[in-house]
């Protein structure tokens, strides 16, 4: 049986605690898994493939500002709110476009830092960029 292929350009970190994040005009951002490369967020509302946005990242990540392009977006299901609202919720993947030498030197501390987090031997240090 033939293996699939990664056909991912870096590997990704899974997040498993989902960390806050922010896209303009998007509610309820969640970060899912990054890489050097892009970035699976879930959020409220939809994006539009081929769309420039800019990911905002907060801690436990550094704070950063990345610009990067909507490759896919897919609603997974609906959240119910009290009083009755309900809204759907969608993953979206993300790949950075046009990342500065800080930018790209800063996401590089970023995963080497949540890589280390994941390991009790390492600390988890918080830098801004």
């Amino acid at each position: 049986m033939m293996e699939e292929r990664e056909r991912r350009m870096a590997p990704r970190t899974m997040l498993a605690e989902r960390p806050v994040a922010q896209v303009r005009d998007l509610r309820g951002v969640h970060l899912l898994d990054l890489s050097r490369t892009g970035a699976q967020i879930e959020h409220v509302t939809l994006l539009r493939p081929g769309a420039a946005c800019t990911l905002g990242l907060l801690p436990p990540c550094r704070n950063l500002n990345l610009p990067a392009q909507v490759v896919w977006c897919a609603v997974i299901g609906r959240t119910h709110r009290f009083g009755g609202a309900s809204h759907l919720v969608a993953r979206s993947g993300l790949r950075f476009s046009r990342l500065t030498g800080l930018q790209d030197a800063a996401l590089a501390d970023t995963l080497q830092d949540l890589a280390a987090a994941r390991h009790p031997t390492g600390d988890c240090q918080q830098h801004s960029a």
